[in-house]
C-alpha cells in the first residue's frame, strides 16, 4: 500500500465509525473530524481510575480532547501531576502542568481544555518528569491496540516528543478511553510514525492488548512542512 492508499483506509474507517456512532446516538451531534466525546466517558474513566496501572501512577500525560476530560479530572482529583498537550501544541512549550497542590479552582473545572490555560503552567519537555501514564483518545482501535486518531497526527508528534526527551519507556503504560462501539474487530491500517495502546478503557470493559508499540522519535520525513511549521516546537528544530 502506498501511503496515499493507506490515508485513504484509514479515512474510511474513521467515516464509517462517526457515521456509526451518531446513528447510534452515542455522541453529541457533529462528532465527524473529532476525536468523539462518547457518551459514557464518565464511566470509561471510572472504570480506568480503579486499575492498578493507573492507582500506581504519579505522573499522567493526557490529550487535550473533550471525551479525555473525565479521566483528566479523576488524575487531579487523586492528587496525580498532570500534563495535557497544548491544543494542536501550538505554543513553544507544547504542554501545559497542571498540579493538584497548585490549583485555583476545583479539579474538575482545571480539567477542562478552556481552564487549563489560565490555571496551569507551559512547560517544554526539558522541563517534565517522566510520565508513568499516558491517556490518548481515539476514533477507532482494535483488540491488537492499533488505533486510529482523528488523522491530523497530533498525537503521533507527542508521543515522538516525549520518547525523544527521555520521558517514557517500555513501563509506561499508554491508554485509550473510547466507546464500546469504537472498537474494531479488524485490522487497522499502520504507518511508521504511529504508536499503539497498551490498554482500551470502554464504559463496559478493559481491553489488555499487546505491548504498545512506540515511535522511536520525530520522523521528519512524514511530517508536512506547513504542519512543522504550524508548531513550534517542531520549526525551531527544522
Amino acid at each position: 500500500m502506498t501511503s496515499t492508499d493507506v490515508d485513504r483506509a484509514k479515512n474510511a474507517i474513521r467515516e464509517r465509525v462517526w457515521t456509526l456512532l451518531e446513528n447510534e446516538r452515542a455522541v453529541p451531534p457533529r462528532v465527524h473530524g473529532r476525536i468523539p466525546a462518547f457518551f459514557g466517558a464518565e464511566m470509561a474513566a471510572e472504570r480506568l481510575a480503579g486499575l492498578d496501572v493507573w492507582q500506581q501512577a504519579r505522573v499522567v500525560k493526557a490529550v487535550p480532547d473533550k471525551a479525555q476530560e473525565p479521566a483528566r479530572a479523576r488524575a487531579l482529583e487523586q492528587g496525580k501531576l498532570l500534563y495535557m498537550a497544548v491544543p494542536k501544541l501550538a505554543e513553544a512549550k507544547p504542554f501545559y502542568l497542571l498540579n493538584p497542590s497548585e490549583l485555583t479552582v476545583p479539579p474538575s473545572e482545571a480539567a477542562s481544555n478552556k481552564v487549563a490555560v489560565s490555571v496551569g503552567r507551559s512547560v517544554g519537555a526539558d522541563e517534565m518528569r517522566p510520565v508513568d501514564l499516558i491517556v490518548c483518545g481515539s476514533v477507532a482501535v482494535n483488540r491488537d491496540g492499533v488505533r486510529l486518531g482523528k488523522g491530523a497526527g497530533y498525537s503521533d508528534i507527542e508521543v515522538a516528543l516525549l520518547q525523544e526527551a527521555g520521558l517514557i519507556s517500555e513501563k509506561t503504560v499508554i491508554v485509550t478511553t473510547v466507546h464500546s462501539l469504537q472498537v474494531v474487530d479488524e485490522e487497522l491500517p499502520e504507518t511508521e510514525h504511529d504508536f499503539s495502546v497498551d490498554l482500551i478503557v470502554t464504559p463496559n470493559e478493559v481491553i489488555r492488548c499487546e505491548p504498545a508499540r512506540r515511535p522511536v522519535g520525530l520522523l521528519w520525513g512524514e511530517l508536512d512542512p506547513e504542519k512543522i511549521e504550524a508548531i513550534p516546537v517542531l520549526a525551531e528544530r527544522f
